[in-house]
């Protein structure tokens, strides 16, 4: 069977997926901006891996699986997409997350570096002897929005810390022992406004997308602070910056960010606002996932699914079934 894929192994970041295949496969890369190039190599593709599938993508009229190698399906066209193949995705990135936002809140309640920047100086900032005293998560409440993989995951830790945890989702369901119950969307605001950290772990889509404007900021707590590990666009921009700025809210851990370093480039505002200005703003490059686990883990997933689909055995992590006989 035949393997595509699509231009994005260019640091290696696949490499382990022949290591751990079980069946035989013929890989081939095409670069995706060579239409030419990649319309022939669809021709008799089985599986392709690609992080995004265009509308104008070529013919592919043998492939089976359109395998994604991370989580997010905001980049798929899914009516361009062959019907007679899966749409799979890979997660394996929640572990790194859920350790992220719990060293997020720390940092937001202990701020580790500024007493060691001032014990540096000769100030003895947080200490007993001349406080100021710093927080804990301790008894704090935690509001989730989106309960799948990551919110569980971050939930089990914050539960570990005593915290309180709250969750809605667009799936509601009963409580797990993280949770009490998973609440519909219905109850956000209830949840932003009894909230002291306030996650967004959901996807991106048209749903989704502006979640959290400038009414729902203003239902949070004066102190909270809200953490977005999703995808930037679930808050709008102007309205969480304003907030900051103005200290409507306590302020905001941002990973995912409104603006991306174009192919090439290695510098790059992640937004057109100065966020980089304001001190209560914590800020980092979507790497709250990026650990030295992730990449073995996913390879082994990925070929897994390919050794499934060669072995005519059910697929996991579907996004879509396929919609038409193969």
């Amino acid at each position: 069977m035949k393997l595509l894929i699509k231009n994005v192994d260019n640091d290696g970041r696949l490499a382990l997926i022949p290591e751990f295949l079980e069946t035989s496969w013929t890989i081939e890369v095409a670069n995706h901006e060579d239409r030419t190039e990649l319309g022939h190599k669809l021709e008799d593709a089985d599986a392709m891996i690609s992080m995004n599938w265009p509308g104008n993508m070529p013919r592919a009229p043998a492939l089976k699986l359109l395998h994604l190698p991370g989580a997010g399906t905001d980049d798929i066209a899914f009516d361009s997409v062959p019907a007679q193949a899966a749409v799979c995705n890979v997660f394996e990135h929640e572990i790194g997350i859920a350790e992220y936002v719990l060293s997020a809140m720390l940092q937001w309640e202990i701020a580790i570096p500024r007493m060691d920047a001032a014990l540096r100086r000769g100030e003895w900032y947080g200490s007993h002897l001349s406080g100021p005293r710093h927080g804990e998560l301790y008894g704090q409440t935690l509001g989730i929005i989106g309960y799948g993989r990551i919110g569980r995951e971050v939930a089990t830790r914050a539960r570990a810390f005593g915290m309180n945890v709250l969750a809605c989702s667009r799936t509601p369901g009963p409580g797990d022992g993280l949770v009490k119950q998973v609440e519909p969307m219905g109850k956000l605001d209830e949840l932003l406004a009894t909230s002291d950290f306030v996650l967004l772990a959901l996807p991106l889509d048209s749903t989704t997308a502006g979640l959290i404007g400038r009414e729902r900021i203003a239902k949070m707590k004066p102190t909270a602070v809200i953490i977005n590990v999703a995808r930037g666009a679930l808050i709008d921009e102007n309205a969480l910056y304003e907030a900051c700025r103005e200290q409507r809210i306590g302020g905001a851990v941002i990973d995912t960010w409104y603006r991306y370093p174009a192919q090439g480039e290695t510098r790059s505002d992640p937004s057109s606002l100065p966020f980089r200005d304001l001190d209560n703003v914590i800020m980092t490059p979507h790497g709250s996932g990026w650990t030295k686990g992730l990449l073995p883990r996913r390879c082994r997933l990925i070929a897994q699914n390919l050794d499934r689909l060669a072995r005519g055995e059910p697929l996991v992590n579907v996004v879509r079934q396929p919609t038409a006989a193969r």
